[in-house]
Protein backbone atom coordinates (compact mmCIF):
# COMPACT_ATOMS: atom_id res chain seq x y z
CA UNK A 1 0.00 0.00 0.00
CA UNK A 2 2.96 2.32 0.46
CA UNK A 3 3.55 2.31 -3.30
CA UNK A 4 0.24 4.01 -4.12
CA UNK A 5 -0.41 7.71 -3.92
CA UNK A 6 -3.36 9.50 -2.39
CA UNK A 7 -4.58 10.33 -5.91
CA UNK A 8 -4.46 6.63 -6.84
CA UNK A 9 -6.48 5.74 -3.77
CA UNK A 10 -9.13 8.37 -4.43
CA UNK A 11 -9.68 7.02 -7.95
CA UNK A 12 -9.90 3.37 -6.80
CA UNK A 13 -13.40 1.92 -6.97
CA UNK A 14 -14.71 -0.10 -3.98
CA UNK A 15 -14.03 -3.49 -5.59
CA UNK A 16 -10.41 -2.60 -6.40
CA UNK A 17 -10.04 -1.17 -2.89
CA UNK A 18 -11.29 -4.45 -1.43
CA UNK A 19 -8.78 -6.37 -3.55
CA UNK A 20 -6.00 -4.00 -2.50
CA UNK A 21 -6.79 -4.57 1.19
CA UNK A 22 -6.99 -8.34 0.64
CA UNK A 23 -3.60 -8.57 -1.10
CA UNK A 24 -1.61 -6.06 0.95
CA UNK A 25 0.30 -7.58 3.89
CA UNK A 26 -1.02 -6.58 7.31
CA UNK A 27 2.25 -4.90 8.29
CA UNK A 28 2.04 -2.61 5.23
CA UNK A 29 -1.58 -1.77 5.99
CA UNK A 30 -0.59 -0.96 9.57
CA UNK A 31 2.28 1.24 8.40
CA UNK A 32 0.00 3.13 6.01
CA UNK A 33 -2.53 3.70 8.78
CA UNK A 34 0.20 5.08 11.05
CA UNK A 35 1.57 7.37 8.33
CA UNK A 36 0.60 10.14 5.94
CA UNK A 37 -2.01 8.01 4.15
CA UNK A 38 -4.18 7.49 7.26
CA UNK A 39 -6.29 10.65 7.01
CA UNK A 40 -6.79 10.45 3.23
CA UNK A 41 -7.73 6.75 3.47
CA UNK A 42 -10.18 7.26 6.33
CA UNK A 43 -11.56 10.38 4.70
CA UNK A 44 -12.18 8.59 1.41
CA UNK A 45 -13.71 5.48 3.02
CA UNK A 46 -16.13 7.57 5.07
CA UNK A 47 -16.83 9.96 2.18
CA UNK A 48 -18.00 6.97 0.14
CA UNK A 49 -20.21 5.39 2.82
CA UNK A 50 -23.28 7.55 2.10
CA UNK A 51 -23.02 6.65 -1.61
CA UNK A 52 -23.00 2.93 -0.72
CA UNK A 53 -26.00 3.26 1.61
CA UNK A 54 -29.02 1.10 0.72
CA UNK A 55 -32.07 3.13 1.68
CA UNK A 56 -34.27 0.29 0.40
CA UNK A 57 -32.89 -1.93 3.17
CA UNK A 58 -32.99 0.69 5.91
CA UNK A 59 -36.75 1.01 6.17
CA UNK A 60 -37.57 3.29 9.08
CA UNK A 61 -34.10 2.94 10.62
CA UNK A 62 -33.08 6.05 12.49
CA UNK A 63 -29.65 5.87 14.05
CA UNK A 64 -26.42 7.65 14.84
CA UNK A 65 -23.38 5.40 14.46
CA UNK A 66 -19.94 6.29 15.73
CA UNK A 67 -16.98 4.54 14.13
CA UNK A 68 -13.97 4.81 16.43
CA UNK A 69 -10.79 3.84 14.57
CA UNK A 70 -7.70 3.25 16.69
CA UNK A 71 -3.98 2.97 16.06
CA UNK A 72 -3.36 6.62 15.34
CA UNK A 73 0.37 7.49 15.40
CA UNK A 74 -0.13 9.38 18.67
CA UNK A 75 -1.96 6.42 20.22
CA UNK A 76 -5.36 8.07 19.92
CA UNK A 77 -8.46 7.36 17.87
CA UNK A 78 -10.41 9.01 15.09
CA UNK A 79 -14.19 9.10 15.43
CA UNK A 80 -16.54 9.47 12.48
CA UNK A 81 -20.29 9.85 12.76
CA UNK A 82 -22.80 8.37 10.33
CA UNK A 83 -26.40 9.48 10.69
CA UNK A 84 -29.15 7.36 9.17
CA UNK A 85 -32.55 9.03 9.08
CA UNK A 86 -35.34 9.76 6.63
CA UNK A 87 -33.97 7.18 4.18
CA UNK A 88 -30.57 8.84 3.89
CA UNK A 89 -27.09 8.44 5.31
CA UNK A 90 -24.91 11.46 6.05
CA UNK A 91 -21.38 11.73 7.39
CA UNK A 92 -19.85 14.02 9.95
CA UNK A 93 -16.11 13.77 10.67
CA UNK A 94 -16.90 15.47 13.97
CA UNK A 95 -19.24 13.52 16.26
CA UNK A 96 -22.02 15.83 17.38
CA UNK A 97 -24.87 13.54 18.36
CA UNK A 98 -25.39 10.79 20.90
CA UNK A 99 -24.75 7.46 19.15
CA UNK A 100 -27.22 4.60 19.10
CA UNK A 101 -24.18 2.36 18.65
CA UNK A 102 -20.42 2.93 18.80
CA UNK A 103 -18.06 0.58 16.99
CA UNK A 104 -14.42 0.56 18.09
CA UNK A 105 -11.67 -1.28 16.24
CA UNK A 106 -8.07 -1.01 15.15
CA UNK A 107 -7.17 0.67 11.87
CA UNK A 108 -6.25 -2.50 9.95
CA UNK A 109 -9.31 -4.34 11.24
CA UNK A 110 -11.43 -1.37 10.18
CA UNK A 111 -10.03 -1.56 6.63
CA UNK A 112 -10.72 -5.28 6.52
CA UNK A 113 -14.32 -4.86 7.74
CA UNK A 114 -15.26 -2.04 5.36
CA UNK A 115 -13.65 -3.80 2.41
CA UNK A 116 -15.54 -7.04 3.04
CA UNK A 117 -12.34 -8.89 3.95
CA UNK A 118 -13.33 -9.67 7.53
CA UNK A 119 -16.45 -10.95 9.22
CA UNK A 120 -17.58 -8.29 11.72
CA UNK A 121 -19.51 -10.84 13.82
CA UNK A 122 -16.39 -12.98 14.23
CA UNK A 123 -14.33 -9.87 14.99
CA UNK A 124 -16.87 -8.95 17.68
CA UNK A 125 -16.75 -12.45 19.15
CA UNK A 126 -12.93 -12.39 19.28
CA UNK A 127 -12.80 -8.89 20.77
CA UNK A 128 -11.25 -7.18 17.75
CA UNK A 129 -14.42 -5.14 17.24
CA UNK A 130 -16.17 -3.64 20.24
CA UNK A 131 -19.77 -2.51 20.04
CA UNK A 132 -21.47 -0.35 22.64
CA UNK A 133 -25.17 0.37 22.49
CA UNK A 134 -27.72 -1.25 20.18
CA UNK A 135 -26.13 -4.61 19.30
CA UNK A 136 -28.99 -5.46 16.94
CA UNK A 137 -28.18 -2.37 14.90
CA UNK A 138 -24.47 -3.21 15.04
CA UNK A 139 -25.18 -6.68 13.62
CA UNK A 140 -27.27 -5.17 10.80
CA UNK A 141 -24.96 -2.36 9.67
CA UNK A 142 -23.34 -4.38 6.87
CA UNK A 143 -26.80 -5.06 5.39
CA UNK A 144 -27.43 -1.32 5.08
CA UNK A 145 -24.51 -0.78 2.68
CA UNK A 146 -23.31 -2.24 -0.60
CA UNK A 147 -20.14 -3.76 0.79
CA UNK A 148 -17.36 -4.40 -1.72
CA UNK A 149 -16.12 -7.93 -2.13
CA UNK A 150 -12.56 -8.85 -3.03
Amino acid sequence: MDDITVADFQSTDPTKFAQLIKTTPTDKLAAAMRGDLRNPILGEVFRRMPTLFRADRAGATSAVIHWIVGDRPDGGTDTYELVIENGACTLSPTPEREPKVSLTLGAVDFLKVVSGNANPVMMFMTGKLKAKGDLGLAANIANLFDMPRA
